[in-house]
């Protein structure tokens, strides 16, 4: 999988989600349209398990988490940015998402969960806020950020 094959599979999916607000109804239509087992979740999964393998995915690593930004918020994904991050049992640092957030949960290993969701996808309205964390296992998560944008929370 190349790095500009992934973006394009992004771009399509983009495209059906851009003019979308997040929040419960998009939560559900990406669940019932290209949730766990969709041809969608499967070509993205393995993309995502490719692109680890090939390391251009997560390439970076800091408190037990890897992590990277693959895409910046650009036109043609229709102005979300992606990020994928790879973890196991662990609690990411807390942020807030001006925006919202869109996540793809991909488990690798176990039974793993993100935010206590399974396989498929979670969306966190504009204004939402959440330590981001992998329970039971291992999972690669996708996020589509409006804009790029992310606000982490100042540890004191």
């Amino acid at each position: 999988m190349s790095k500009e094959t992934f973006h394009q599979l992004i771009a399509t999916l983009t495209a059906e989600i851009a003019d979308r607000p997040l929040g419960p109804a998009l939560d559900q239509w990406l669940n019932a349209r290209h949730g766990a087992g969709t041809p969608t979740f499967d070509n993205l999964k393995q993309a995502c398990i490719d692109g680890v393998a090939e390391g251009w995915l997560c390439e970076r690593e800091g408190g037990g988490i890897r992590y990277g930004r693959v895409f910046k918020a650009e036109d043609a994904l229709h102005r979300f940015s992606v990020d994928v991050v790879d973890m196991q049992d662990i609690a990411g640092p807390h942020h807030s998402h001006p925006n919202g957030e869109i996540d793809l949960i991909m488990p690798l290993e176990g039974e793993a969960t993100f935010d206590h969701r399974p396989a498929g996808w979670c969306v966190y309205p504009p204004g939402s806020a959440h330590r981001p964390t992998v329970a039971s296992g291992r999972a690669l998560v996708l996020y589509l950020l409006p804009e790029g944008q992310i606000q982490f929370t100042k540890s004191s």
